[in-house]
């Protein structure tokens, strides 16, 4: 969990400072249309919202103990940060820097389903099911956010120049697509033990027909 909050905290220092102060001449994105800054930092506000959520419902300890606590930074992070943000992305949509753009709209429409269908899930008292879909949520939001910067500023340190365009549709694509993926993986992995367990370290097997 300690990295998990290091690498939120940072990113939402880096993020959250040129919107916090509602000057439009300190973000690097120039307005297109009289709302346009209110409606960016509405959505990064509800990031931060989100960053801050999505470690509270991580944490093991705090799950464990509050589950009160739990509960409701769960109904923050999807009415407060998900559903919000994502929203008011698909809005700033026409208006995005071209490349990798696609990804974030398909980013921003997967990650508000899988945050709303996680919560049915939880009302429905099907907390497996909940955890698989909240999961698919965090991974999302974290691959688009974090991992994205993180593949965009690392491209961008290649000895060699680097062309914008390719940079921007790697990190936007392979930063979510592929925490997504890699979170799937270990669900199931997981799962796999948990019923390996159960049947005494070996998987059930149908028996073999006879002749």
């Amino acid at each position: 969990m300690i990295p998990l909050a290091v690498a939120a905290a940072a990113y939402l220092l880096y993020q959250l400072p040129p919107y916090l102060t509602l000057d439009p001449s300190r973000t690097h994105i120039a307005s297109q249309f009289p709302l346009h800054y209110a409606i960016l930092a509405a959505h990064v506000l509800t990031g931060g919202v989100t960053m801050v959520t999505l470690v509270l419902q991580l944490w093991p300890w705090l799950r464990r103990n509050h589950p009160a606590v739990h509960r409701w930074s769960g109904l923050l992070y999807v009415f407060g940060g998900a559903l919000p943000s994502a929203l008011l992305a698909l809005v700033l949509f026409p208006f995005a820097f071209k490349p990798g753009s696609v990804a974030v709209l398909m980013s921003g429409i997967l990650w508000a389903v899988t945050s709303v269908v996680g919560w049915v899930r939880a009302r429905q008292g099907r907390y497996a099911e909940h955890r698989r879909w909240m999961l698919y949520s965090f991974a999302i939001v974290w691959g688009q956010t974090v991992w994205g910067f993180v593949i965009g500023m690392a491209l961008f340190s290649l000895p060699v120049a680097v062309d914008v365009t390719y940079v921007s549709e790697a990190a936007r694509w392979v930063g979510w697509v592929g925490n997504l993926l890699l979170v799937h993986w270990w669900i199931e992995r997981t799962g796999r033990r948990g019923q390996d367990r159960m049947y005494g370290g070996r998987r059930s097997r149908s028996p073999e027909p006879a002749g």
